[in-house]
């Protein structure tokens, strides 16, 4: 469950620096349920790597969504 976890949060951390890219905010609207996903497998592996690695996804790509207006 670990590395699976922290698989998730590699794959979410890289969808969130794609959709940094102008016109791909978009991306983040997939980009964050994978992030909630390796986050709860991460939670039940105890893998305080994959933990950080999916927050911070999350937590960029909503910052993404809010400052772009959900869509840009």
């Amino acid at each position: 469950m670990q590395t699976i976890g922290r698989i998730f949060g590699i794959l979410a951390l890289i969808g969130m620096l794609i959709g940094l890219i102008p016109f791909l905010g978009w991306l983040n609207w997939l980009n964050i349920p994978l992030a909630i996903i390796g986050l709860l497998l991460s939670i039940l592996g105890k893998s305080n790597g994959g933990i950080i690695i999916c927050v911070v996804a999350i937590i960029f790509g909503l910052l993404r969504l809010i400052f772009g207006g959900g869509i840009i």
